[in-house]
């Protein structure tokens, strides 16, 4: 697929003001034509101000398993793949310290941008990464119940795999304990054997 549609799609969605409470400006990743869309939950206070999704420390232990299960460095991960997210706007701090939780309207505005991005790039592999992200896609359950699987998803009207992956945040220590270690390994397997990834050059 030509870049042109997704660069002219990312340039509306960078002058989106659909949720008043959230911080801009918006943050997207690269304008790439990609199979593969990896949905991330929203970006925190360092995105904005270094311009790209998982800037920072969640950011580098997820290219760190991309590394480890597709030998893929982080500029080639982000060439490689669709980053889009649940809601695309710093949704600000919690009084009592935190990232404050998108609430349901603004997930709902954002929904408009990924339906989008679902029917202009027709992915064959989505990668939605922490709880907030794999609810958008597949009812709620415990993680030891999601993480290590491939299920079949639509939105939009387009059909793709998703492999949902927890969140890398160091807050959570559930990838670094049993049973989420070992079923993260079993997640990243599946991305890296999948169809879509196989084809990427």
């Amino acid at each position: 697929m030509p870049q042109a549609p997704i660069q002219r799609h990312l340039e509306r969605l960078l002058g989106c003001t659909r949720c008043p409470r959230m911080h801009k400006p918006v943050v997207v990743g690269r304008p790439v034509a990609s199979r593969i869309m990896l949905v991330g939950q929203a970006p925190g206070d360092k995105e904005p101000i270094l311009g790209r999704p998982f800037a920072w420390t969640a950011g580098k232990t997820l290219f760190k398993w991309f590394a480890g299960a597709l030998g893929w460095t982080e500029e080639e991960t982000r060439d490689r793949v669709y980053f889009a997210a649940v809601c695309r706007c710093f949704p600000g701090k919690r009084p009592k310290g935190g990232d404050r939780v998108p609430d349901p309207e603004e997930i709902e505005a954002c929904s408009y941008w990924l339906e989008r991005e679902f029917r202009l790039l027709e992915p064959q592999l989505v990668i939605p990464v922490g709880k907030l992200a794999i609810g958008r896609f597949l009812p709620p359950a415990p993680l030891q119940d999601m993480i290590g699987k491939t299920f079949r998803v639509t939105l939009a009207g387009r059909q793709a795999d998703c492999i949902p992956l927890p969140h890398p945040s160091g807050a959570s220590p559930w990838h670094r304990m049993e049973p989420g270690k070992t079923l993260l390994s079993k997640g990243l397997a599946r991305i890296a054997a999948h169809p879509a990834v196989q084809v990427v050059p």
